[in-house]
């Protein structure tokens, strides 16, 4: 049973206000020259946000996991279809052109790609995915952006783990867990080198950090986890003490910021976010609302300022993201839907003006719909369109 949204039908697109939402979530530190009571108006943001919420068009109970872009036209994401399905599942690789949605498929692949959870782009034609494979192998594809292949990796070994994946010029890095620790995987020119750390851990995200090294997070101990991965070799660094913690993505503005999000887990069962923050000298945490909220992806718009998706069990229908930055965080919220249904937005890339964030919706029956959210100035994008921010038909359901 389908449930893409029927031919015809316009995805929604909504102009909404200040930003879309809610209160200002105040960050740890501020700079000498900035007044957290007063942002500057490149941190303010744009006045007006147009939300357009569409689909991938994925086959049915399809989740997008991750997405990278290189231009408003050149965007990647992967993720899988009949998600219920553990031995029957399908890694999806999507392109969006600026109109349109393209899947993409993989050659040398036998087995077939069961989730795919993280994709990155090194040029236009060298674009990598990372998830799992149907044969108990992690599993890796690269492609030009035109085709794409498995990559074999004879250092990987049943029971091995990718969750994350950053690329560079000459050189990318896989993360992920092995027997409980983390596992650091880098190729460049030389060939694979493939460890494990020390400590107990699992890494879930990774980005390059400049000068040839990169951050990867994630958990162990119940504790959130940041490493620092040079080379082929990857140490644990000194980060704010967070009992109940972790981590999910990380994302880099150079050797001297970053930002990687993720929760904290009350003794209730319930999450609270966590932001931690990298000013070249010292991870800090930003202080957020202690209130439900989890943080699965964040990106950066080379200029200082991050968006971070996730879900807000407050308002499970909303698509949620905070936006932030050296004056605090702001949380963006789409536009309510009726029905009881679940947004949650795994990812989120920046390019030029658009914010894009993918992941799935969740209805009363549990089934998946991938779900597609683009932000932009509400002023550029009329004039681009023509559009005066009216509501042009029904969200994905």
């Amino acid at each position: 049973m389908s449930r893409r949204l029927p031919p015809g039908v316009t995805p929604l697109c909504v102009l909404v206000t200040g930003v879309l939402a809610g209160g200002l979530l105040h960050g740890g530190s501020a700079h000498a020259h900035a007044d957290p009571s007063r942002p500057s108006a490149a941190e303010r943001g744009p006045a007006t946000l147009v939300q357009e919420s569409a689909t991938a068009r994925l086959r049915a109970d399809g989740s997008l996991s991750d997405v990278a872009g290189l231009s408003k036209s050149n965007v990647w994401a992967v993720g899988q279809e009949d998600v219920w399905e553990a031995w029957q599942n399908r890694g999806v690789i999507t392109h969006w052109n600026g109109s349109a949605w393209t899947e993409l498929g993989i050659r040398n692949d036998a087995s077939g790609a069961g989730h795919l959870r993280s994709v990155a782009i090194a040029s236009p034609r060298e674009i990598w995915a990372v998830g799992d494979a149907h044969d108990g192998l992690p599993y890796v594809v690269r492609g030009d952006g035109s085709v794409f292949d498995r990559i074999s990796v004879p250092e990987f070994g049943s029971g091995d783990w990718l969750g994350g994946v950053a690329a560079a010029p000459g050189r990318t890095v896989a993360v992920g867990a092995r027997r409980g620790k983390p596992l650091i995987a880098t190729v460049t020119a030389k060939g694979w080198t493939v460890t494990a750390g020390k400590t107990a851990g699992t890494l879930y995200g990774v980005t390059p950090a400049g000068k040839g090294d990169s951050w990867a997070v994630g958990d162990g101990d119940g504790e959130p986890l940041i490493m620092k991965v040079s080379g082929g070799t990857a140490k644990p660094v000194k980060i704010p003490d967070i009992p109940g913690g972790f981590l999910r993505d990380v994302t880099a503005e150079g050797a001297k910021k970053a930002v990687a999000v993720g929760g904290v887990y009350h003794d209730d069962g319930g999450i609270a976010p966590l932001v931690l923050s990298w000013n070249g000298r010292r991870w800090s945490r930003a202080r957020l609302p202690d209130r439900p909220a989890e943080l699965y992806g964040v990106t950066g718009d080379g200029k200082g300022h991050f968006w971070a998706s996730g879900h807000d069990p407050g308002t499970p229908g909303q698509a949620f993201l905070l936006r932030g930055g050296a004056a605090g965080w702001k949380a963006v919220r789409g536009k309510a839907a009726g029905g009881s249904r679940t947004v949650r937005l795994l990812a989120v890339t920046h390019v030029g003006d658009l914010t894009m964030a993918v992941g799935h919706v969740v209805d009363a029956r549990d089934r998946y719909t991938d779900v597609v959210e683009r932000f932009q100035p509400g002023a550029t994008r009329a004039a681009a369109t023509g559009r005066t921010g009216r509501d042009t038909g029904p969200a994905a359901r």
